[in-house]
Order: C-alpha cells, then structure tokens, then sequence
C-alpha cells in the first residue's frame, strides 16, 4: 500500500466540491500541508499544454489526484457539448503525458457515471462501460472522461505508469454548485424548493416526466474512496463508487420538497429531458479492492445539504 504521507501530492480541483473533502482526508491520514499543491484556475489553465508544464515543474509531485473537470446538469452539458469534451479531454489528455514524460509514481484519475452506455444493464458493471454509447445529452463529456481510462491503461501497458480510475455516481453534498444555470439535479431541486417555500409559491415545474431513476453518493463518501484508491490500486480498472440504490425523480422531487418543507403542487414539464434513464451500480468491486463502502445514509446527507444551504 502506497504511504501517502511520503508523497508530494497535486490535487487539481482540490479547491472545490470533491476536491476540499478529499484534501482533508488527506490530511487525517497525517500528509503534510506543504506536502499538498492545490492549483488554482487562475494559475494554471489545465486545457494548455504549456500550463500544466508549468504545473509539474513548480509543484514537483509524485503523486497527481486529478479531480478537475468542467461539468454540470443535463442543461449545461446540452449548451456546452464542446466545451465539455474539449476542456475534459485536454486536461487529462496533458496531465497524463506529463506524468508519463517525468515517471510520476501515480495517478488518480476521477471517472464519471456518464461513461456508462446509455441502457446498461443495472446495477451497472465495471464490464459494461464498453458495450454501448452513452446517454445523448452528457454523452461528450462521458466519451472524454472514458478515453483517458484508455489512455491510463495503454500508458500502463506501455510506460508502465502506475495509476488508478474510480467511477463516482452523482455527488452531492455541502458546497455543491447551486447555480440555476449549471447544478446537478439535487442542488437544483434544494434551490428551486427552497426559493418556493421563501416565496410562499403554490408550485414547482421540474424538468422531464419523473420516470428516470438515479443513484446518489455523499461527497465524503466519494472522497473516502478515491484516497483509498490513491494508497491501493496501481492498475487502472475502473471501480465504481455508489451505494447500490436507486431513487426515480419523481420520488427524489417529493423527497427534497419534505425535507425543505415545501407544501405546493409539483408540476412536470415533459417536453424536456429525462436524460439516461436508470442509474445504480454495483459497487462490490470497490469492496473488494477499497475495503470501501457508501457510510451516509441518502436522508440524512440530504438534510446535512439542506442545512448547509441555509446557512449560506
């Protein structure tokens, strides 16, 4: 097992949502601040060949964790197919060869459930991320985040680099994105709720019919996981992250409603889209070689969300 705390660890976006949470588990496993080198967007444009250079060379890790990625619900990746696959593509596509270039000792690279073929069959299987195309509206954004597993598996193969993919299911969390315009399902359902019940609104329009179901992991969850993946795997099998449980819209929208206290109608607009529609994955892979299993349970990791949006 990989001792961290001799590492000199980047985490890219660890900044953000995931990244905070994985930068603290980090840290609980004793690895030094100044051990830790959390490149800022400000800094290092990771879409730039040179900038990611330019990363390596002040950084000098061992050890990259690559957690940034540009990403949001079925409205934005419809708006931003391209930017989507150009900025998830180039990121990986630059921070691995550069790994290979200077013989990094490992790196992590964070998947997404979008990879997934459109009608896997569920729970999804590690087996099954080859045997279709993904779902169409988040379909670029799932066909570059699957290229770089190839990539990591024929560097491996080639360059012998060590590394690591894990395959999250959809995060939530405090501090997620809660912009109307670029969130994920569960921040967008809190915010739309929320705002309701503050206005004394009779009802809420959600997006789709309801039908499509959806697998949820608690960010801390998700952050345990891939450090466990970080100080265990070297080869880069995906293994997903999840709970193994699935939730239909329609239920998750009643659900969040109760939870915010928001007593209105919820009205469906269907000329819009359900995206993929089952999610939930087998995750007895990640039992197997993380010792890993999902600890917060769906309710109460909303009502920890709810909180920690109202307080901000």
């Amino acid at each position: 097992m990989l001792d961290l705390t001799q590492q000199r660890i980047t985490v890219t976006g660890g900044a953000g949502f995931l990244g905070r949470v994985v930068v603290a588990k980090l840290k609980e496993r004793g690895v030094a601040a100044e051990n830790i080198f959390i490149p800022r967007r400000k800094d290092f444009d990771l879409t730039r060949v040179e900038d990611v250079a330019r990363l390596y060379d002040t950084a000098r890790p061992t050890v990259v964790i690559h957690l940034a990625a540009e990403v949001g619900g079925i409205g934005a990746n419809r708006a931003h197919p391209g930017r989507f696959f150009f900025a998830n593509m180039a990121m990986g596509l630059h921070l691995i060869e550069e790994a290979r270039r200077r013989a990094l000792r490992k790196f992590v690279h964070t998947g997404t459930v979008c990879a997934y073929p459109k009608f896997t069959p569920v729970p999804f299987q590690e087996e099954n991320l080859w045997n279709g195309y993904p779902e169409e509206t988040n379909a670029p954004y799932g066909v570059a985040k699957k290229a770089l597993f190839v990539m990591l598996d024929s560097y491996q193969r080639e360059y012998g680099l060590a590394s690591t993919v894990v395959v999250p299911v959809n995060l939530y969390g405090p501090y997620d994105n809660f912009d109307p315009d670029s969130s994920h399902v569960i921040p967008a359902l809190i915010r739309k709720c929320e705002e309701a019940r503050l206005a004394q609104a009779d009802h809420i329009v959600c997006w789709g019919t309801g039908s499509a179901s959806r697998e949820f992991l608690y960010v801390d969850d998700a952050a345990e996981g891939i450090v466990r993946a970080a100080q265990k795997m070297e080869t880069p099998e995906p293994i997903n992250l999840g709970t193994g449980s699935e939730i239909t819209i329609r239920n998750l929208v009643e659900l969040i409603a109760h939870l915010c206290d928001f007593r209105g109608r919820i009205e469906w607009d269907a000329t819009k889209p359900d995206g993929q529609p089952r999610r939930c994955l087998d995750t007895s892979r990640a039992r197997q070689r993380l010792d890993w299993q999902a600890q917060v349970g769906f309710e109460e990791g909303l009502r920890r969300t709810i909180a920690w949006y109202r307080q901000q």
